[in-house]
């Protein structure tokens, strides 16, 4: 009986229609849904014990004093970017605000999840994130380091430099603290000064994420007794701990409609609003997301992120790890039926059905027999609002089926139809669920939530594959979208475990990965940057209150510092690869504070690694290909044009510039022939030229006295492993 209510209850919900479609066209899904449930609430004594209202974070754009029309609505503007407010609306005022004549849209969202592979076993850090492959010259000084996630450890000697002396992190806002009082914050406080910080400990969450710690060790930490140093490990960290479905439960149902991506956006601006103040140039890194849709939900999200990028302001944000799942399938006119079976570890599946034709859904319950509910396109724009809800009584089991009609925003002319089957407990597991599409129609299918699968109770409905999977934001044209790739198979955890976790070798791409392209057609991923078995910092707090967690099964390391136990820990996931990027970015920065987006991507064309030469770059899995840090800094530099530099670092032979001016030289095996060094300026002139004999592993080079300044240090050997040029500083 109690589920039958339930059911009933949910029913009345989606089937309430707001008719005033002008108005209603102006609210993202979210929104629209938050109104129907409010007018629920009048109408239905059961739903009336939800709490009256609700905070609204939302982007905003209207004609005139945008802050004027807002606060009219009693409605308060949060920041202004790009001619797109951020506003806090209260539930009760949103359809006043969408009915003024100068509101033009509203919209907000939620959804994201941290894009990590949970059931991943990973390797340790690639040599890079140990510091051998980076140019000497260039470790993120001068240059801010933003990270936006989950669950800091504000106390872990990543943080500090090297010796655990020099403190790195400058700020961090805490959108979930609970420390409120004087904050002048939509939601949670800021931490401004080190002995607050160090106070804190972790964010609010930090007990129970630690996904940030690992994500800002990989970006920017000192690495710290440890080969496992971040890319830009001298560059200031700012932080941002922020609200996905991952930590939501620590979140008051009453607050949870103000973290949306409007309040992401909020933290994005909070950090490039801090490197402005000290004068230094900002890369942010974000390893979170969620679904691309139809309806056009976060155009003004994309939008603003567009205004608040430019030059020394740059994001960059994971794929995604939906590469190696069924995310697509595509029905010709000429096939007469295809579907698959879905199910998911909720209550809901869903996918959204593009096409201009006419075409019918047939969903099949399977129990002992199995019941089959037919719906036909025309059907769900015959409802009103074109909004389509029945159910289905399988046993005493309510299936309900919602469908939502409209134009693409890419292409009016399609129509899109938004499919959700909702019941109780895990979805298409206890009793499979197939969906079909039928007719001489052509059709795209988007999965939106839940899984595609196989089953034997009807094979002919396998139909899907790995498309069109990449992550929100990091699909906005502004976005710098980071897909991840593979070098290592296996690592041995603190307790001398192997664990195994092939994803490729060389560069290969995680299986894992996202592809593209976009729902609007354009490529991503835009690059790669390692991102499997990568080993960097985890919280002490998250191993304090989470012992035998199953990721503490991946620490490869737990030391003791200022009487609390730290861990290393190895994973795997885009969220990995995007902060490996991050830093890389952040050392290009160092060398030109003014580079844009579309510099970057310039860099990227002229100089990644591709792993398979097959293929035309760029393209929906390797995007441009894998970045390649120091052939990039050469780029920047405007070095790449220079007569006799190599385009690559030399191996088994390391370069350090001394004090009194003179080059000492350190070869793992002694050269077998003589060999030449020369020293250039980055304007490409040769100051210094060497001839030395063969045979020593220790060299020292006089350079002539040359000033202060970043020079080219060009090493010509007999052995290509031994050939190639660094940048050095004096």
């Amino acid at each position: 009986m109690k589920r039958l209510l339930q059911f009933f209850i949910f029913t009345a919900i989606v089937q309430l229609a707001y008719s005033q479609n002008g108005i209603e066209s102006k609210l993202s899904p979210m929104l629209r849904r938050l109104v129907h449930l409010r007018d629920a609430r009048e109408r239905h004594a059961p739903v009336a014990l939800m709490p009256r209202n609700h905070d609204v974070c939302a982007f905003v754009r209207a004609e005139g004093d945008a802050a004027a029309v807002l606060a009219s609505h009693g409605c308060r503007e949060l920041a202004r970017v790009g001619g797109i407010s951020i506003a806090n609306i209260p539930s009760d005022r949103l359809t006043e605000l969408a009915a003024d004549p100068l509101v033009l849209r509203i919209e907000a969202e939620r959804g994201k999840q941290i894009t990590m592979d949970s059931t991943a076993l990973h390797l340790n850090a690639l040599p890079a994130y140990a510091g051998e492959g980076l140019p000497q010259a260039y470790t993120g000084k001068g240059v801010v380091m933003g990270i936006m996630d989950l669950g800091f450890d504000l106390t872990h000697p990543n943080f500090f430099d090297s010796t655990g002396t020099h403190y790195r992190i400058r700020r961090l806002w805490d959108q979930l603290s609970r420390d409120t009082l004087e904050s002048a914050f939509f939601v949670g406080r800021d931490y401004t000064t080190q002995a607050d910080l160090l106070q804190l400990g972790c964010s609010y969450d930090g007990r129970t994420q630690t996904h940030g710690t690992h994500t800002a060790g990989i970006a920017a930490g000192s690495g710290f007794n440890s080969p496992y140093r971040g890319m830009a490990f001298e560059s200031d960290l700012c932080l941002v701990a922020n609200a996905t479905s991952n930590n939501a439960a620590l979140i008051p149902e009453e607050l949870m409609y103000r973290y949306t991506y409007a309040t992401d956006a909020l933290g994005f601006k909070y950090i490039f609003d801090y490197a402005q103040s000290v004068g230094k140039p900002c890369v942010i890194s974000f390893s979170e997301g969620g679904i691309q849709d139809f309806f056009g939900y976060d155009q003004l999200y994309y939008q603003m992120l567009d205004s608040l990028v430019g030059p020394g302001r740059i994001i960059v944000s994971s794929a995604g790890n939906t590469g190696h799942i069924k995310t697509y399938f595509h029905k010709a006119a000429d096939t007469p039926s295809m579907g698959t079976f879905m199910y998911n570890s909720t209550d809901h599946v869903g996918a959204f059905l593009k096409s201009c034709d006419a075409f019918t859904i047939r969903t099949v319950v399977y129990s002992e027999h199995p019941d089959t509910f037919c719906i036909s396109t025309q059907q769900v724009l015959e409802a009103e609002d074109s909004s389509f809800v029945d159910t289905l009584l399988v046993g005493d089991v309510p299936y309900v089926f919602y469908v939502d009609a409209y134009p693409s925003c890419y292409n009016p002319q399609e129509m899109v139809y938004d499919m959700v089957v909702w019941s109780f407990g895990q979805v298409g597991r206890d009793r499979a669920v197939s969906i079909e599409l039928l007719g001489n129609a052509d059709v795209e299918f988007y999965r939106s939530s839940g899984y595609l699968t196989r089953n034997n109770l009807n094979p002919q409905l396998d139909a899907g594959i790995s498309y069109c999977n990449i992550n929100s934001p990091s699909s906005a044209p502004g976005v710098i979208c980071v897909g991840a790739t593979s070098y290592r198979t296996h690592f041995y955890n603190y307790l001398g475990q192997l664990h195994v976790y092939n994803q490729g070798t060389n560069g290969q791409r995680g299986n894992y990965s996202s592809v593209g392209p976009t729902f609007d057609g354009r490529i991503k991923p835009d690059v790669m940057a390692p991102g499997t078995n990568i080993v960097s910092s985890y919280s002490s707090y998250y191993l304090e209150n989470n012992p035998n967690a199953n990721d503490i099964g991946s620490d490869v390391e737990h030391f003791q510092w200022n009487g609390r136990t730290y861990a290393w820990n190895s994973n795997a996931g885009t969220s990995m690869a995007s902060p490996a990027l991050g830093g890389a970015v952040a050392l290009w920065l160092q060398a030109n504070p003014l580079l844009t987006p579309e510099d970057v991507l310039s860099v990227f064309s002229r100089t990644c690694k591709h792993y398979d030469p097959t293929l035309t770059y760029p393209n929906n899995y390797y995007g441009y290909g894998e970045v390649d840090v120091y052939r990039g800094l050469l780029d920047i530099l405007n070095i790449t044009s220079v007569d006799g530099i190599t385009q690559h670092q030399p191996m088994q032979v390391s370069i350090v510039p001394t004090s009194a001016g003179h080059l000492l030289l350190h070869f793992e095996q002694p050269p077998i022939a003589g060999f030449s060094v020369r020293l250039y300026t980055t304007a490409g002139t040769c100051v210094a030229e060497h001839r030395l004999a063969a045979g020593q592993t220790h060299y020292q080079v006089s350079t002539g006295g040359v000033g202060k300044g970043v020079y080219v240090v060009q090493v010509t050997t007999a052995d290509a492993a031994t050939t190639g040029s660094t940048l050095v500083r004096w």
